[in-house]
């Protein structure tokens, strides 16, 4: 028989697959990856992002074993990639195997940077643009031939997560290797803890509670008197805006959804939940809410409860729990204790998984292993999306309906004169969703 775990999952896969079809047509098969750069060849890599993360991201693939040389940077905005560039350079400074050679030439500027990026001769390319982007990053790069890092989350809406779907079975059909900045699944910690207890040592998992609880992240940084108009300013504040960012509970609660899922090896089918703007409501904290309680339901019944929330002077915690028929375990603490009173806890070895991620995926380059971690990356950025969803509209919302809904929430033109998605009223302040009243899909 055909466990509920596998039917959700070909269920999820099936709404892609016609899409996946269609890109598979039009796409060239490239070179299978990883026989162009084994052993000691150097690997040439590409950013695409010249932000704080995609900085640590291209710093981290010049650590991996052997020659690796960032050959080419792209960016919307020139001030970025340059403070990137140095950024980069001295991370790595005094690392014989690590190379920045990024001339003028190589450094690309504006919405279509990516494109002149992945025309360039490089093996791989890390994608660290806001996450609105991703979606169409990744098909090009995949149409490209291009192995691929991507950041988390992987899209915005339910049009992006069918995209990256559907390009990563291209993907896979061209031996491409594709990471997702997903690290725990690179943490020893909690590679050990989520073995047990899919192994049964809590007993059945009954229910998961997920959390990211604190004080927020950086204010915008750009005002209205310092960008060319209202695209540059959204561009430059992008954490504010769901074309870019798709609210916290997709940019930053996804670690936890993402933990959630890969205990339960399957996604959930439906949510329900509640949030809003209690106290960043400034003009310029854009159209994100501040908080979100969400609960999730998967196809076999079991639930998980999430709460995300980014207001100063309360309770905080980042951290997974499951409980189990046998006991509870505090994931994020390697630990759990069972009714009968036995208790375990990690303590061997710890890692840097930023820097793992980063080592397996080369390593799977350079000794062309297959490696595709895109599928369950969209899957958990699906779970963020619909938890969304469901506190934007009151609504009990459905994961099988939301994807076939396929609906875009990108601009229809990419340029600094276009007019973005949402646009601020006269004294301001951006349109926020209101529960009772906004459609999910």
């Amino acid at each position: 028989m055909t466990s509920p775990n596998e039917t959700s999952r070909r269920n999820f896969i099936k709404t892609t697959a016609s899409a996946a079809a269609g890109l598979a047509a039009v796409s060239q098969l490239a070179t299978p990856a990883g026989a162009y750069a084994a052993g000691g060849d150097t690997l040439k890599i590409g950013l695409v992002g010249c932000g704080g993360r995609g900085s640590g991201a291209a710093s981290q693939a010049l650590r991996t074993e052997g020659n690796v040389k960032l050959v080419a940077m792209a960016d919307m905005f020139a001030d970025r990639l340059e403070a990137s560039r140095k950024r980069i350079t001295t991370a790595v400074k005094g690392n014989r195997t690590a190379i920045v050679d990024v001339p003028e030439d190589r450094r690309f500027v504006g919405f279509d940077a990516y494109k002149q990026m992945l025309a360039t001769d490089i093996d791989l390319v890390i994608l660290a643009t806001p996450p609105g982007f991703r979606p169409i990053h990744f098909e090009a790069a995949v149409n490209a031939g291009k192995n691929v890092f991507m950041e988390k989350p992987v899209a915005v809406d339910a049009a992006g997560v069918n995209k990256v779907l559907a390009a990563a079975r291209v993907a896979k059909e061209k031996n491409l290797k594709v990471g997702v900045g997903l690290q725990r699944h690179h943490q020893y910690t909690y590679r050990d803890i989520v073995k047990r207890i899919q192994d049964g040592e809590i007993g059945d998992v009954i229910a998961l509670r997920v959390y990211w609880n604190g004080g927020g992240v950086w204010d915008p940084r750009k005002t209205r008197d310092q960008v060319s108009g209202e695209m540059e300013y959204q561009l430059r504040n992008w954490y504010y805006y769901n074309w870019l960012c798709g609210d916290h509970i997709n940019e930053q609660h996804i670690h936890n959804l993402d933990v959630g899922n890969w205990i339960k090896g399957d996604y959930p089918v439906r949510a329900e939940g509640m949030g809003g703007r209690e106290v960043r409501k400034a003009a310029k904290y854009g159209e994100i809410y501040d908080h979100h309680a969400v609960e999730f339901t998967f196809e076999d019944g079991t639930k998980m409860f999430s709460q995300c929330r980014h207001i100063p002077n309360c309770w905080n915690t980042v951290s997974e729990w499951a409980h189990g028929t046998k006991g509870h375990a505090n994931v994020s603490g390697s630990s759990y204790e069972l009714y009968s009173g036995d208790k375990y806890r990690y303590r061997d070895a710890k890692n840097d998984p930023y820097q793992t991620e980063h080592d397996d995926l080369f390593k799977a380059i350079r000794n062309n292993i297959s490696y595709n971690e895109a599928e369950y990356g969209a899957r958990s950025t699906a779970t963020a999306i619909l938890g969304r969803l469901a506190t934007y509209s009151g609504k009990s919302v459905n994961m099988k309906d939301m994807l076939a809904s396929n609906i875009s929430i990108m601009p229809k033109e990419f340029s600094m004169s276009a007019t973005p998605p949402t646009v601020p009223d006269k004294n301001g302040f951006y349109p926020v969703a209101v529960p009772g009243v906004f459609k999910p899909y």
